[in-house]
């Protein structure tokens, strides 16, 4: 700024030098023509310039009272004197022109002053508020083109650095902060669609982890129930044959005719509990063994009718309230008539002790109705619409018992895993019925919703035709 001040000064100080160089001759000729005028020395000149004339080695004033010219004009009057001429001098441009003529009437030497139009001081002042106002508007400018867009950018810089998203600066101010801040909200785009891919592989990681996790647990699972398994296998079968001569002996026994009647019913009370081992030793190797099931078309509606038969028949379920529904078209099932109502019967026990556990009045519904035969993540519902066809029929059993707790939920077709009090169940029964689903190729699976409160299992099963190639396989 400074700079550009003084460059400015110097040149308007040097046109002012050179516009006086060639006024010189011009008013050294008027001022020659003035002082050999006939009244010159009576008047003085004009006004405006101080004359004085040189009379015996000393100065008088022409005109006014002007005190002593002083050593300049003096040196200027004796080089006019030795030249015979007029000599003109010209400082500075703010100081006085000074003049020197030979005056032919009287043989002596006129000089003269004329004062500058502009004094120093006011050069100076006007120097310094040129330069105050030129640095006032380079430093607007500088900080409305430069200094402000290249703030915004700082400010901006800082709030992406704590994490802000969508932080934009505005493209303004000279070509080259305007290319900086262009620059900038192309670099905070890249970076955001880095962040949202970052974090969208992070997900995926997350989600990877906790399936592996899973899997690992259910290998884990799958291991010891496996263990759990065989030993068990091993246990029943050789628990199996001490407990089928212990009842033959019990039966042996109950026949003396000289027993009490209080002798009897501890024996057949004894008996019972050997028949409920023997039971429990059964599912044992069922569920380690279980039969070879033969696959057959069959009509599962009618199952379901004969199974709910079976346990509207006992004593204990007469207040539950057994509805049932089927759609009126319904395709054929593939599976082992046997082995159906097998697993149908389990999940309607099952739901009619959970439904009596329940405040709310006991309710078992049984609904048969077309589905896929394994539902994908993502199908919206058991109907989608996506699904050209229905490759399954389901049966699905739920009650307004209390339902399945969440914690419960990964655990309810573990062997040996029960929620009812103990004695009163094995925890082989799901375990069992899902096993025995997937020998004919299809599944036992506790869904997500209910119609009711409680909770609800299905049963799922090829439709004719859909499986042959498991059928030919069996």
């Amino acid at each position: 700024m400074f700079t550009a001040t003084g460059l400015l000064a110097t040149f308007m100080v040097r046109s002012q030098s050179i516009q006086l160089e060639k006024l010189q001759v011009l008013i050294g000729r008027a001022l020659s023509e003035e002082a050999n005028t006939a009244s010159f020395l009576v008047m003085g000149g004009s006004s405006g310039v101080k004359w004085w004339i040189s009379e015996h080695d000393s100065f008088h004033p022409l005109g006014g009272e002007y005190g002593s010219p002083g050593p300049v004009l003096e040196a200027l009057a004796e080089s006019a004197r030795s030249e015979g001429s007029t000599v003109v001098g010209s400082g500075r441009p703010w100081e006085p022109l000074r003049f020197a003529v030979p005056v032919a009437s009287v043989g002596e030497i006129a000089v003269a002053r004329v004062e500058p139009a502009v004094s120093g001081r006011v050069l100076i002042a006007l120097l310094l508020t040129d330069s105050a106002v030129f640095i006032a508007m380079g430093g607007f400018l500088l900080r409305r083109r430069i200094v402000v867009p290249l703030q915004q950018l700082a400010a901006a810089a800082r709030e992406i650095g704590e994490g802000a998203r969508g932080m934009r600066v505005s493209v303004d101010g000279g070509g080259e902060a305007a290319e900086v801040a262009l620059a900038f909200n192309e670099m905070t785009e890249a970076l955001e669609q880095r962040s949202t891919e970052l974090e969208k592989a992070v997900s995926e990681l997350r989600d990877t982890n906790r399936s592996l996790r899973r899997a690992r647990d259910g290998l884990d699972r799958a291991e010891r129930l496996a263990s759990v398994g065989s030993l068990a296998a091993g246990v029943a079968h050789e628990v199996g044959n001490p407990m089928g001569a212990l009842l033959a002996f019990l039966d042996l026994a109950k026949r003396d005719a000289e027993l009490g009647d209080k002798t009897r019913e501890h024996l057949n009370r004894a008996s019972e509990q050997g028949s409920r081992v023997r039971e429990i030793l059964r599912q044992l190797l069922d569920f380690s063994r279980p039969p070879r099931s033969v696959r057959m078309p069959l009509d599962l509606a009618a199952v379901a009718h004969q199974t709910l038969g079976l346990v509207r028949a006992q004593s204990r379920y007469e207040n539950v309230k057994l509805e049932i529904d089927a759609d009126e078209v319904l395709a054929k099932a593939v599976g082992d008539e046997s082995v159906v109502a097998q697993i149908l019967l389990n999940l309607m026990l099952n739901a009619c002790d959970a439904a009596l556990e329940s405040s709310q009045p006991p309710i078992v519904k049984i609904t048969m109705r077309s589905a896929p035969l394994v539902v994908r993540r993502g199908d919206a519902g058991d109907r989608d619409p996506t699904r050209k066809s229905m490759d399954g029929i389901e049966c699905e059993v739920a009650d307004s018992g209390p339902g399945v707790r969440s914690e419960d939920r990964e655990r309810i077709f573990d062997p040996f895993f029960t929620t009812k009090d103990p004695g009163v169940g094995t925890g082989l029964g799901l375990a069992n019925a899902q096993q025995l689903a997937e020998e004919l190729g299809g599944v036992v699976e506790l869904k997500r919703t209910s119609p009711l409160a409680g909770a609800a299992f299905a049963l799922r099963l090829p439709v004719e035709n859909a499986g042959s190639a498991d059928i030919r396989g069996a």
